[in-house]
């Protein structure tokens, strides 16, 4: 399997920094974060401009303070280089419900936080796959 590059992005840093640890003990995943819609939108406009890295997967929190996940979903939609890029997101809010609602915005998946550390690589790469 090439190398899955991910875009987390979390408002919560002590939240941020133990997921992007935990994936990054995958050797087959590479993470980069932002603590914000806006600070992602940034990070892609400028690494679009330079041809840079590219995210094969969006991992977003819903709760956020400003824009929240699924409206950054939708900017992310916006940009045609990323328009079919799989999201799954993140969120202490993964009833049942509200997971259906999730998907229905076009995320392949739902992880529920507090999420396990151990398994969390595993969840984004089984979500991959789906996608």
């Amino acid at each position: 399997m090439s190398t899955l590059k991910i875009l987390y992005v979390d408002d919560e840093p002590d939240i941020r920094e133990v997921a992007c640890l935990s994936l990054e003990m995958d050797p087959d995943m590479e993470v980069r974060a932002a603590a914000s819609a806006e600070e992602a939108l940034a990070l892609l406009d400028a690494a679009a401009a330079a041809g840079a890295w590219a995210p094969d997967l969006f991992l977003l929190d819903v709760m956020m303070p400003g824009t929240d996940g699924p409206t950054l979903l939708k900017a992310i939609r916006e940009r045609p280089q990323f328009d079919a890029a799989p999201a799954v997101f993140i969120t202490a809010r993964a009833q049942r419900q509200e997971s259906e609602r999730l998907m229905g915005l076009g995320a392949v998946a739902v992880i529920a936080k507090p999420f396990d550390p151990m398994s969390l690589a595993a969840e984004v790469k089984a979500a991959a796959g789906r996608a």
